[in-house]
């Protein structure tokens, strides 16, 4: 098995910080895409969207369509998604409905949604974490 990470410029560097945004691992059956979670940080970890749990799942899934992007994937890729919402954001479901409805159209992704009491930064409501995602044709990285 052949892993690769390559940088991705238009997210936060994590490397700082001992993880990897984006693994590639190659596999008989094409290249195998890893996603760190994704939450609602800037190139400079400032956080998108403070207190607004629909702005920071949009900045969120914008960041991982810039993953995706990085290695020639897209959130079309996307199979499943799970969905890591602060215990006091449960309630925040037509917000959360509306903006996987708004990003993915009809081809909405499975979700599975887990209530945390908390996340790697206070202000953070939601992360989102994409289920590996299988590319055979891309471009190598």
């Amino acid at each position: 098995m052949t892993r690769a990470l390559p940088a991705v410029p238009s997210l936060f560097d994590s490397r700082p910080f001992g993880f990897a945004q984006v693994a590639v691992v190659a596999t008989p059956m094409g290249r195998m895409i890893h996603v760190s979670g994704q939450v609602a940080w800037d190139t400079e970890r400032n956080i998108v969207g403070h207190g607004d749990i629909g702005r920071q799942f949009e900045k969120s899934l914008e960041n991982l369509a810039l993953a995706l992007a990085s290695v020639g994937g897209s959130l079309d890729d996307v199979g499943a998604l799970r969905l890591y919402i602060r215990e006091e954001c449960m309630g925040e479901g037509r917000m959360i409905g509306e903006v996987l409805k708004r990003v993915f159209g009809e081809a909405l992704p499975c979700t599975t949604w887990i209530g945390v009491r908390c996340l790697a930064d206070e202000a953070f409501l939601i992360e989102v974490e994409a289920a590996p995602v299988l590319l055979r044709s891309a471009p190598s990285i």
